[in-house]
């Protein structure tokens, strides 16, 4: 039992060095328009999935046996770090998509990432489902916090293009007198 234990904590720490090795192409040097929609979406990722899986483990439908930072009942590792970098290279694929390209794109990363979780709750103790949890509901909130943060991104690039006119005539300075 210690050897299997040990490669699900050499694959959680695999799988923290290739999130920071995913992390560095997207700070390297961008626009910085770029940067803070990377940045917001990163953050607002990260909210909801910890949100979520806090709740989801709350309520005792899935466990974290073995854990990197026991001090938490949420998958730190993929809540902070590789579920919020998926979201950005897949809002980076999607910023100038139609709907039906951003929803088939969407598919291209919930269905790797629900098979992977389906395998890792089946073959180790990283991940464990209960009270009737399965892959299909995971592949579904990993799709609906896809598509709901690209939904937000969506909004914040319209209003940053597009300011109200009321805003626009109150930034220019007074000149009657």
């Amino acid at each position: 039992m210690k050897r299997k234990r040990k490669f699900e904590l050499y694959l959680l720490r695999s799988l923290f060095a290739l999130g920071i090795i995913l992390f560095f192409p997207l700070i390297r040097k961008k626009p910085a328009i770029q940067m803070n929609e990377w940045i917001i979406i990163f953050f607002i990722k990260s909210y909801i999935s910890s949100l979520l899986d806090t709740v989801v483990t709350k309520k005792g439908f899935v466990t974290y046996p073995v854990r990197l930072f026991k001090i938490f009942n949420i998958s730190v590792l993929f809540n902070f770090l590789l579920f919020p970098l998926s979201c950005v290279y897949y809002n980076q694929l999607t910023k100038n998509s139609s709907l039906p390209g951003i929803l088939t794109k969407s598919l291209f990363f919930s269905v790797p990432m629900a098979f992977f979780e389906d395998i890792l709750e089946k073959n180790t103790k990283l991940v464990k489902y209960k009270k009737g949890w399965n892959s299909f509901i995971s592949f579904f909130s990993i799709t609906i916090t896809f598509l709901f943060v690209r939904g937000i991104i969506s909004v914040i690039r319209f209003l940053n293009k597009n300011p109200s006119s009321s805003n626009s005539k109150n930034d220019q300075p007074d000149r009657s007198g």
